[in-house]
């Protein structure tokens, strides 16, 4: 209990009281609405903030985890032992400076494409629908509809392992299919700038249209889910694979595989992340098994359980 009081103080010294909840279920902060409690959650309000927080957490054997809008995670039933460091309700600023667009990594992916949208800008589209942050889009080389986010990236700022804090331009991010530098290296993405192209407002408006009818008449959008939950294998589409299989509606406990939309696990009643966790071994197991092709899952894993 003192070791538990001690770290209280210090991360109250370090991004104040009000930004520092303890034993804050997981199941409030994530898109599958799962997920046991985090010992500490913190919600830094700025990059010193974050930089400060990585750097006491190193200082004192912390486990901890970095996360944005919680749209691509799975935590554990029994939770998170650590620190969850949330960069999304505070570090969500917005910048627009011609064809470029300056945003901090908390800002949501719809948010940034309003912007584009508002500005005349067009090339950020694909992004509208996609239920994440900023940050964890530069990460995860974020996609949908034939775009990704290295067609847009011109630069990244970073806080390295070590506590510095850089501008990586795009060439040098190693960006691949749901992949970058960053998930390898530790860095933590704080901002970005995307390079975008001047278009006709009206043709940028009704193509986001377009895209969002796609997504509701083929998605799931009506249950708690985490997007995709498998990457796509080369040469083959996850979700056509789990059909096939006969996997359609496959349900362990309240998880299912979406009958709407076999790329996509669902929280259909009131699932466990042990639940959602089983499908998708399961549904990994029975892809491989029938057709040789391993899934991966798409979705984070993080806690205890």
């Amino acid at each position: 209990m003192d070791a538990f009081m001690n770290l209280w103080d210090k991360l109250c010294e370090t991004v104040t009281a009000e930004n520092v909840l303890t034993d804050e279920p997981m199941d409030r902060h994530t898109t599958f609405r799962v997920g046991g409690p985090a010992d500490f959650f913190v919600t830094p309000a700025n990059e010193e903030q974050v930089r400060d927080t990585l750097l006491l957490l190193k200082k004192e054997n912390v486990p901890y985890y970095v996360m944005g809008n919680g749209s691509n995670l799975l935590v554990g039933d029994k939770g998170f032992r650590g620190v969850i460091i949330q960069i999304a309700k505070k570090m969500n600023q917005i910048r627009v400076d011609g064809e470029t667009i300056y945003a901090q990594s908390g800002a949501l992916l719809s948010r940034v494409a309003a912007q584009a949208l508002a500005n005349g800008l067009t090339g950020f589209e694909f992004a509208s629908g996609i239920p994440g942050t900023l940050g964890g889009a530069v990460m995860m080389n974020a996609g949908a509809y034939g775009g990704e986010m290295k067609q847009v990236l011109a630069n990244a700022y970073v806080l390295t392992k070590v506590g510095e804090i850089r501008v990586i331009p795009a060439d040098l991010m190693e960006l691949g299919y749901r992949t970058s530098i960053f998930s390898k290296n530790q860095d933590i993405v704080l901002g970005a700038e995307l390079k975008l192209e001047r278009g006709n407002e009206e043709n940028i408006r009704n193509y986001m249209e377009e895209l969002k009818e796609k997504r509701v008449s083929k998605q799931p959008l009506e249950y708690p889910s985490a997007g995709s939950t498998f990457k796509r294998p080369e040469g083959y589409f996850a979700g056509k694979l789990i059909q096939d299989a006969g996997l359609r509606g496959f349900q362990v406990g309240g998880a299912q595989v979406s009958e709407k939309h076999c790329g996509f696990v669902i929280n259909r009643n009131q699932a466990t992340a042990a639940d959602i966790l089983s499908l998708m071994e399961q549904v990994a197991d029975k892809v491989e098994a029938q057709f040789g092709v391993r899934l991966e899952p798409e979705v984070k894993r993080i806690g205890e359980w």
